[in-house]
């Protein structure tokens, strides 16, 4: 991403960019970035844009070989096209040839590192992976926004905002302007303004469950499971969260006990960051390392049942936590 502001900032631009990544807030983030960079404000004349699998290649290509009108570059933004998974020998083809006053601006959600497409966007271009956040730069983000706004935060206040709204930025964002909205007349954020206006994730609840199934309540556990299919949750979604809650907590202690450090942990099984390490170890004291490895043996099991109709999906989960909170 450095390269690609450095480009932005200098605006000495590549012909190819492809952005790429689960992290959609920051793919929207550097395409509008991109964008004011290379076209004058209001310039719709040199601005086209694709969108979806069925996109004409010819006609993209006929488009990419227009010359720009009274501007410098032209500008064209194709986004989830599917090229970057599929083969599109055209452009393949095409791409060495494009003008030198086109920009192909490429936005995908998922790429084929290998295909021959991605390899060229990569040589002659940037190819930019746009990854979900670390606890810790998501920390800074969200402590610069609110240094902007010249608000303090309480750092419990902190830490429960980011537990409530995960790592997805589009998310923390929206979640934050609520919160700035709702704090309009104070100097600082507490833990109540968080509680009070943010809304919980589905993370979030599954950890309140596994609370509640970890300290043996069993009502609260069932009844947060009730509310879970309330809300239009599938029982297969949940049952999926659950086995990977108990995997995270039997890896994470697994790597504690042979000597890791949070960071480490964090790297490793694919976490936020040390944070989020300590709340699957706070859990996970709570059990044997050879009880949790049962407890994904567990749901690996339900997951057959549930598959090969011997029970159905909502008794399935049902019975699991009656099981890990009996």
């Amino acid at each position: 991403m450095k390269n690609l502001s450095e480009d932005i900032k200098s605006r000495n631009f590549r012909p190819l960019y492809l952005l790429y990544g689960e992290e959609s807030y920051l793919k929207n983030e550097y395409k509008n970035r991109l964008k004011k960079a290379v076209l004058s404000e209001g310039d719709m004349m040199n601005f086209s844009a694709y969108e979806g699998k069925g996109i004409d290649v010819q006609q993209l290509i006929s488009q990419a070989d227009t010359l720009p009108f009274f501007a410098e570059r032209r500008l064209i933004l194709v986004e989830n096209s599917g090229f970057f998974k599929k083969a599109c020998p055209e452009l393949v083809e095409y791409l060495p040839r494009l003008p030198q006053e086109t920009v192909l601006l490429f936005v995908e959600d998922e790429v084929d590192r290998r295909s021959k497409l991605f390899k060229l966007v990569e040589k002659a271009g940037r190819a930019v992976e746009m990854k979900r956040q670390k606890e810790s730069d998501l920390r800074k983000w969200v402590q610069g926004i609110l240094r902007r706004e010249n608000r303090k935060v309480t750092e419990e206040a902190l830490n429960r905002f980011l537990e409530m709204t995960g790592d997805s930025m589009e998310n923390i964002s929206r979640e934050l302007e609520k919160l700035l909205t709702y704090t309009l007349d104070k100097d600082g954020i507490e833990l109540a303004d968080v509680q009070a206006v943010c809304t919980v994730t589905l993370e979030d609840r599954m950890f309140d469950m596994l609370r509640a199934i970890a300290d043996k309540r069993q009502r609260q556990a069932l009844g947060l499971y009730y509310e879970l299919l309330a809300q239009k949750e599938e029982p297969m979604r949940i049952l999926f969260l659950l086995a990977q809650q108990f995997n995270r907590m039997f890896q994470a202690k697994s790597l504690r006990e042979q000597g890791m450090d949070n960071a480490s942990i964090a790297q490793k099984i694919g976490l936020r960051g040390p944070y989020q390490v300590n709340q699957y170890l706070t859990q996970a004291r709570r059990y044997s390392t050879e009880a949790l490895y049962q407890t994904v043996e567990d749901c690996v099991n339900a997951e057959e049942d549930i598959k090969t109709g011997r029970m159905g999906d909502r008794l399935a989960v049902e019975m699991l936590i009656v099981k890990f909170s009996e």
